[in-house]
Parts: structure tokens; sequence; C-alpha cells
């Protein structure tokens, strides 16, 4: 494991770059806020990383449960932080202008919990099944078990689109599945189980009750902060990063940037995502009666990975 120091810290200046460049004015204040959460934690952790990381050795034998609060707004170095950020950033801002910031900050309290509840329920049907208790050792940390939820949530209120993965064209609802696999293949360090936690969570609200149940438990979030109303948007895709302990730090991989076209946007008129992005915050300064835009390059997102953790 890197220390703490890790250098220049070259993953927090290209997230504020890209912060800047976007303008912090045309991101959404529950976006804002997260972002803003996550770089204070790695800056300045609320627990070591070895007691903020989740498994079922931790979580559920030695019942550490706050680590289900903790593992997902923690990130083993700067450049874990950056590409986790700088894919929620882009969903954060489509899902946020939907939803509404209440719903939204609802949506990612259930989804960053249950995504840490969903792992270990998946850890522990592997170790049962395969008697093979390392599963049970394996710790987790990192935010992209709930963008690989916002993700499902992206491509379900984005129906018909084609999403860019490492330049093939894949259908919108096959997207995170595809993701999942390459992911998996390219970058073997990367907790497939913690994905796959997260895609879980997002089916579970997309086509399972936890929608239903978000609203029963939470009308007056649903009646006062949700938009049931389409607004601006536009797609970012890729694989993000879910570190878990196992061997040693996966090679940083890069990949190309993702395009999406909506038939039920007519606006975009077959637009990228930067025009279509720079649009949306050309509109966003008009609406204020503000002059100009910025634009911003689509985001990288690279998995990244722990030693494991032994008892």
């Amino acid at each position: 494991m890197r220390n703490r120091s890790r250098g220049s810290q070259l993953g927090l200046l290209l997230l504020a770059s890209q912060l800047f460049q976007v303008g912090l004015d045309n991101i959404p204040p529950i976006t804002l806020a997260v972002l803003g959460l996550n770089v204070y934690l790695y800056l300045f952790p609320a627990v070591p990383l070895l007691q903020a990381c989740v498994s079922v050795k931790w979580a559920y034998w030695f019942k550490e449960w706050r680590r289900l609060l903790l593992s997902p707004f923690h990130h083993v170095d700067d450049f874990h932080l950056y590409f986790n950020m700088a894919s929620f950033l882009w969903k954060g801002i489509k899902l946020e202008r939907r939803f509404g910031g209440a719903w939204f900050l609802y949506l990612l309290s259930v989804f960053s919990l249950l995504t840490g509840v969903i792992y270990l329920a998946l850890e522990m049907v592997l170790t049962n099944l395969l008697q093979d208790n390392s599963y049970s050792m394996e710790c987790a940390v990192g935010f992209s078990g709930v963008l690989f939820a916002l993700k499902v949530l992206n491509n379900h209120y984005h129906p018909g689109g084609v999403t860019y993965v490492m330049g093939l064209p894949i259908s919108n609802c096959y997207a995170s599945w595809v993701e999942l696999v390459l992911i998996h293949i390219t970058s073997p360090g990367t907790s497939l189980i913690g994905h796959l936690a997260g895609i879980v969570v997002g089916l579970l609200y997309t086509v399972g009750p936890l929608k239903t149940l978000m609203k029963k438990c939470a009308g007056f979030v649903t009646s006062g902060g949700f938009n049931t109303r389409p607004n601006t948007y536009y797609r970012s895709s890729g694989p993000s990063g879910y570190a878990r302990t196992r061997g040693r730090y996966s090679p940083y991989q890069q990949y190309a940037p993702d395009y999406t076209t909506n038939p039920t946007a007519n606006y975009t008129g077959g637009l990228t995502e930067e025009e279509q992005l720079e649009a949306a915050i050309r509109n966003s300064l008009n609406d204020r009666g503000e002059e100009g835009h910025q634009k911003s390059p689509p985001p990288y997102v690279r998995g990244r990975r722990l030693r494991r953790f032994d008892s």
C-alpha cells in the first residue's frame, strides 16, 4: 500500500481542474457536497483505510457495521479518488437535475448503505458455495459500487441510447453488464462483486421494489423533492474503480470517452457529450442572465485495488 502523502497529488489537481472547467455554479448542490465529502475524507480520513474497508470478516463476524458507512467515501489514493469523482460528477449533474436535490440525497444515502449490504451478502454466498473463506476476507473500499447503481439508473431513464465501451457500441440496457465484465478482464484487481452489488442495487430500484419502499418510507421527500419531469441531460459512462484487498496494485488503464445518442432528446441533434454539456451549461447561464459557456472533457475512470488484509 502506498504512503498517504502520494507525491504530487496529481489526481486532486486533475479533479480541481475538471470542476472549474465545468464551473462550480453549474454543479447541483448535493452533487457538489458529496464530491466535497469524498475529497475531505481523502485528505482527512475518519479512520485509517484498513478500518474503513468493508468485508464479511470485519463487518459481519466482528460486528463493525460502521464500515458500511465509511467504505464508500474512502479511497486508496488520489487517482482512485479522481476517477471515481470524475464519473460521479457527470452522473450527479444529470440525475440530480432529474430527481431534485432532496430525492437525490436520499437516493445516494440508501444506495451507499445498500451497496455495502448486498456486497456482504454476495461474498457470504460465495464463501458458502465455494467453501472458500478468502471471499469473506476481501475488504473493499471506494465509491464505484454506488456509481454502478447510478449507471443503471442513467441507462433506465435514458432508454434507446447507445454507449461506446472501449470503442464498441453497446445498447444502454446492456452497458452496465458489459462494463462489469470488461473491467474484470482488463483490471483483474478490481472487485467484481463490489461492482455487481451496485448493479443489483440499481436493478432493485428500477425494476424491483426499492423505489416503492423508499417512497413509502419518505413521502415528504417524494412530495417535496422528487421531480418526475425530465430535464437537460447528457451521457457519461465507463468503467469505475471499486478497490479491493487482493494482490498488488493493478496498472492504470485508460479508456476512450463514451458518447451516447438519445432519439428521445430532440434538441441534441446527434451532438456529442461535450457539445450537449456545453449547451446545457450555456442554457443554465442564460437562465440567470449571464453569458458565455465552459467546456469540459468527458471523464476517464479506472479501477484500483488494495492488498488483501488477512486476519
